[in-house]
């Protein structure tokens, strides 16, 4: 199992000046988004922040999203290790499965494996 990216997740509804924020002032590019988050990076997959109002289906917002290549296997290791698993594993419609796991810190972790 390798981790391919880890990527923050600033949570904010105020996507006008997050766009003028990491725009105009740091110069990373966005990257699409929904009507719920944003994606902000260069043209290395690997550096990306998130903004979000609130996922939309685990209605908890996540601190960082940690991609990984094998999801299930780090499932399996979470509930092995007893932590508290904060939305279960799922495949979502974007194509992502998931699933949000609690660290020792009380920090929101949203492992995820694109399909």
């Amino acid at each position: 199992m390798a981790v391919k990216r880890i990527k923050p997740n600033i949570q904010s509804d105020r996507f006008d000046e997050s766009r003028a924020f990491y725009n105009g002032v740091i110069g990373l590019e966005e990257h699409g988004g929904l009507d719920w988050i944003l994606f902000f990076g260069t043209d290395q997959r690997e550096v990306q922040l998130s903004v979000m109002s609130l996922d939309v289906k685990a209605h908890v917002h996540p601190d960082i999203s940690i991609e990984v290549d094998d999801v299930d296997a780090v499932y399996d290791r979470a509930v092995k290790a007893g932590a508290e698993i904060v939305y279960p594993l799922t495949d979502e419609d974007w194509g992502l499965r998931r699933f949000f796991v609690r660290d020792p810190n009380g920090a929101v972790i949203n492992v995820t494996q694109h399909g």
